[in-house]
Formats: C-alpha cells, structure tokens, sequence
C-alpha cells in the first residue's frame, strides 16, 4: 500500500510496466476484487460502464494465454491476469444503472428516466463502429485505474493489447456483444523495470 505521505504523483512516476515477474506469488482473490471494485469509479459514457473482466489465476489458463499472445511470457508467470473486455450493448443495463442512482439518491426519478431513455435511443441507433470506439476508450480509462490501484497495493502491472483477440473470444466463449480490449498482468516484479523517456511538453501541447 502507498503511504500518507505518497501523492497520486508519485504513484503515476512509480508504475512501470513489468514483464519480469517473481515465481510462486499468490494474490488473494479479495484483493483483486478490492481493486476492481475500485477501479469501477472510472467514468464511463453516459455512465453505462461498459466494461467486463475475466480474472486469470489458474496456471494452465495462463499458460494458455500466453499461446493466444505471441508468446509474451508474463501472462503465463505473473499472479495473475485480468481481461478487460467491453459490452457493445452495454445501453441494456441502463434502467438498471439509473435506476439504482435514483434509489441511492443521487438523481430524481423523472431525470433517470429520462436518461435511460435517451441512452437506450442514442446507443440502440448508434453506428456499430461509434459504439465499438465509445466502449474501448471507456475500458481505457478503467484499465489505468487498474494500473494505479495495484501499485498502490505494492503491485506490478504491464497492459497488453497484442493478442489474437479472435481466437481469444472463441476460446473463452464471449458473446458478440462483449469485444477483449486489453490483458493486464499483474504480480511481483522480479527485476526492477526500466525507465523510459517521455517528450518534452512543448512537443506535445498547444496552449490557446
């Protein structure tokens, strides 16, 4: 766990992305449904918190994964792996989702249904392309919170988007409404990361 003292600052400057992992590291299954759980305070679009996860912990499956991406050998000796995954149709949950913001509080009920409304009718209709980017840059943001909140355990990540995701779906039987975005593995790093360099901000930004 981060201490008092370390600031959000910090724990961004501290990840790295780790492929070297310690052998024979467990990581209570609590745990990872702590971080996932925090994670889900990711904004999402129109709130439909389109993401979806398989947790990895079994060592064939791993091992398996690693088959699925290009022989990347963390997948198969990190702790563990989460697959994010996001729902194309995730606009079905959004009487669910609304209507447990009006019971909590936070909304009228003729503002949630006038939401779930307008997000079933913007989504429903939407190109299959657009829903496709809106629900990968929502599992992006949910992704990095995942990062973050296992360092801050005192764990290690890596994010990897370079697997056959075809055969990814086939083999774990996902429905066609759910799409694999990325693979996070996580564990102990076994070997300190490098650090990398990043480009100045004038090469990057335009105040106007």
């Amino acid at each position: 766990m981060t201490t008092a003292t370390q600031s959000m600052t910090d724990l961004m400057h501290a990840r790295k992305s780790v492929r070297k992992y310690k052998a024979g590291v467990s990581i209570p299954q609590e745990t990872l449904a702590k971080i996932l759980t925090d994670a889900t305070s990711a904004p999402s679009s129109s709130n439909t918190q389109p993401w979806r996860f398989l947790v990895f912990q079994d060592q064939e499956l791993k091992k398996e994964l690693r088959g699925l991406a290009y022989n990347q050998e963390q997948l198969e000796t990190s702790s563990a792996v989460i697959a994010v995954l996001a729902d194309t149709e995730m606009y079905t949950r959004s009487e669910e989702i609304y209507s447990a913001t009006c019971e909590q509080g936070f909304m009228p009920r003729d503002v949630a249904d006038k939401m779930i409304e307008n997000t079933i009718n913007l989504y429903k209709n939407a190109p299959k392309e657009t829903v496709k980017n809106i629900v990968h840059y929502d599992a992006g943001l949910i992704s990095m919170q995942i990062l973050l909140l296992a360092k801050e355990r005192g764990y290690d990540t890596v994010t990897m988007g370079g697997f056959d995701k075809v055969k990814f779906a086939e083999r774990f039987e996902l429905p066609a409404n759910e799409v694999p975005v990325v693979l996070i593995a996580i564990g102990e790093a076994a070997e300190p990361a490098r650090g990398t360099s990043r480009m100045p901000l004038d090469r990057i930004v335009k105040f106007l």
